[in-house]
């Protein structure tokens, strides 16, 4: 199992847009990602590619998720979905 941590970088938080990009970006990889609050326990993490599941997140601007994966090019995947949440994606 891989498992990176991210700054949620946009400015309100994983909200409806945020959030759908995310969504889609995890969608379209073959492996399973989860995600939740650093506070929480493994067993609470949520599935990454669901928009109601990273919006009930409430992650906030400044938050720190960890996002766990296993299986082929995990590793690479993570890194890019790091990138992603640690983008200002209300800027774009």
């Amino acid at each position: 199992m891989h498992e990176r941590k991210a700054v949620i970088a946009s400015r309100i938080g994983l909200h409806a847009r945020p959030a759908g990009i995310f969504a889609e970006a995890v969608g379209s990889l073959t492996i399973e990602v989860t995600i939740a609050l650093e506070e929480e326990s493994a067993e609470d993490a949520m599935d990454a590619s669901s928009i109601l599941s990273l919006m009930s997140l409430g992650a906030a601007n400044g938050d720190i998720v960890v996002l766990r994966a296993e299986g082929a090019g995990a590793e690479e995947a993570l890194e890019a979905l790091v990138a992603l949440l640690e983008t200002d994606l209300d800027a774009e």
